[in-house]
């Protein structure tokens, strides 16, 4: 119930914060820019101290882990399948090109029969 509470009041702040971008709208940028990332910040802060909010930390936390064991491609490597991406890519072009050329010479023949 406790938490609960702490996401009403986290999502308030949030909105108050953009409220404040309104409020303030005589007021120079800066300042209402500030009013939205005040909200923000202490929506944070309030999220911080509920259960859902300890559960998704410790989640990004282990994405973080697990991003870091990725094996990304070499240089190399990129750069040999985006040249295969390109060369599939004006295949299929060239084929979709060739039939469509068909297909309206197809309806052409078919139009001009008609008449």
């Amino acid at each position: 119930m406790l938490d609960k509470l702490k996401l009403l009041v986290a999502g308030l702040l949030v909105v108050a914060g953009i409220a404040g971008f309104y409020v303030f709208a005589d007021s120079p940028a800066v300042v209402r820019v500030l009013s939205v990332l005040a909200g923000l910040i202490l929506a944070a802060v309030t999220l911080w101290f509920t259960a859902p909010g300890k559960q998704f930390y410790a989640f990004s936390r282990e994405s973080v882990t697990e991003a870091k064991k990725v094996v990304w491609p070499t240089r190399r490597e990129t750069m040999q399948m985006t040249g295969v991406v390109i060369v599939f890519v004006i295949v299929m072009a060239l084929f979709l090109w060739v039939v469509d050329g068909i297909l309206f010479w197809l309806v052409q023949m078919v139009m001009d029969k008609g008449n």
